[in-house]
């Protein structure tokens, strides 16, 4: 699979002619139908096996290899040319496939009413086949430890279908936002938890769920050992029914970091008792804060590389955003929020819009600017296929255990692309 990033000057069919495809391989793959035309600074998948290099000054094979995982003698055979050949610049190589390591992937799809929309159904259809669990969210805690469950509308039955895990999301909201007043109920009062966990027992026999996730935000700090003994409970139950544990922990980057959305997750003690976790490594750039990239790598990165000493690399999950967001400038704290965008429909609105796309080196991610009809400037950030290959490769860096999508519903092709090309997916069975 080949990223190219569109030129001043440069056409639909030149690109196509340039990787020896056809037009419409690269219109299907980058879903391009209905753009008015190609955008300067857009990024491209090109559908095909390996890629190609171009020599720059100063290369040589051995270079050239070393850069893509390949030796100086490969290169040479696949292109016919002499192994100790002088490459002219500008020369056209076949880089071949790199292998793929295993991992494992999770998608959260997030209901709202009383019924999945069709656009949901038709997003977890089609995310389900590169997917180990499908996560519906979320069923929500009550004052009694009963569960409120989202509306599932076949969800589960596409997850089983594609030969995904359906994962059963408990969570702390209440009224809209995450509860600490609740997490403090669930995680102190005894009868409340014994009827959440039979609960929780009742739909893993019920309703098949193979993992139960746990997602307690915004904990009070003096609950941190009461969670840690919840999820020690929890395991025990979960296990014993043939099942796997997870849990959601806020992206930290030490052990003592402040904060109420922090203080609650112990990361050590999170490795220690469940089968694996979600770091939600996204929401630096939000819709209430200023503009900035929503999962900048350098940040990422800085998460990762504590989590590691915390949490054993197979268990750890890197989560990534599936949409960007567009405010309207200038910023002010509280506000107009900025709307949350997708990754194709941010590529239309810079085509419509007649602005050139922007990409932050630091961040590793693409952004724009634009005036809209009332005069008001905008700043868009989102993600694209190079955002997205920096983060898999990122991930192949750490050998982590796998990514975790925050959420489906804003379409983001090149995504799934990518994904299968950088990896093979883990399908778990029973």
């Amino acid at each position: 699979m080949q990223i190219h990033v569109v030129e001043p000057g440069q056409s639909l069919y030149g690109i196509a002619r340039a990787y020896s495809v056809s037009p419409e391989a690269i219109t299907e793959a980058n879903q391009l139908a209905g753009l008015p035309y190609l955008v300067v600074g857009q990024a491209l998948v090109i559908p095909i096996t390996g890629q190609y290099y171009w020599v720059q000054p100063g290369d040589s094979l051995w270079s050239i290899g070393q850069r893509f995982g390949s030796s100086a003698a490969e290169l040479a055979r696949i292109n016919g040319i002499p192994a100790g050949a002088v490459l002219p610049v500008g020369l056209r190589l076949y880089i071949p496939p790199a292998p793929r390591p295993r991992i494992e992937a999770n998608a959260y799809v997030e209901p709202f009413g009383e019924s999945v929309s069709p656009n949901l159904i038709a997003a977890s259809r089609a995310a389900a086949p590169h997917l180990t669990y499908l996560a519906p969210f979320s069923y929500r805690v009550q004052r009694d430890g009963t569960l409120q469950a989202p509306p599932l509308d076949g969800l589960l039955q596409i997850a089983r279908d594609a030969g995904a895990v359906p994962m059963l999301v408990v969570t702390n909201l209440e009224e809209g936002g995450f509860s600490a007043e609740l997490g403090q109920v669930i995680l102190n009062d005894q009868a409340v938890q014994d009827r959440l966990l039979q609960e929780v027992q009742r739909l893993i026999r019920e309703m098949g769920f193979r993992d139960v996730h746990f997602d307690f935000e915004f904990l009070r700090p003096q609950d941190r050992e009461a969670y840690n003994r919840f999820l020690r409970r929890a395991a025990d139950l979960v296990h014993a029914e043939g099942a796997l544990i997870s849990t959601a922990l806020a992206p930290k980057t030490s052990a003592t970091q402040a904060g109420q959305w922090y203080e609650a997750h112990d990361y050590a003690a999170h490795g220690q008792i469940v089968d694996f976790v979600v770091l939600m490594t996204y929401e630096w750039g939000y819709s209430g804060g200023p503009p900035m990239a929503v999962s900048p790598i350098d940040q990422v990165r800085r998460v990762l590389d504590f989590a590691v000493t915390q949490i054993p690399r197979q268990k750890i999950m890197m989560g990534q955003n599936l949409y960007g967001y567009d405010w309207t400038l200038p910023y002010r704290p509280g506000g107009e929020y900025a709307r949350a965008i997708s990754p194709q429909e941010a590529i239309r609105q810079a085509a419509r819009r007649g602005v050139a796309i922007e990409f932050d080196p630091r961040a590793q991610a693409p952004f724009y600017r634009y005036v809209d009809e009332q005069g008001r400037t905008h700043e868009v950030w989102f993600e694209d296929a190079r955002s997205i290959q920096a983060k898999f490769n990122l991930l192949k860096e750490m050998g982590l255990r796998g990514i975790s999508y925050w959420k489906l519903g804003l379409d983001f092709p090149q995504n799934w692309l990518l994904l299968d090309d950088n990896f093979t997916v883990t399908k778990r069975t029973g």
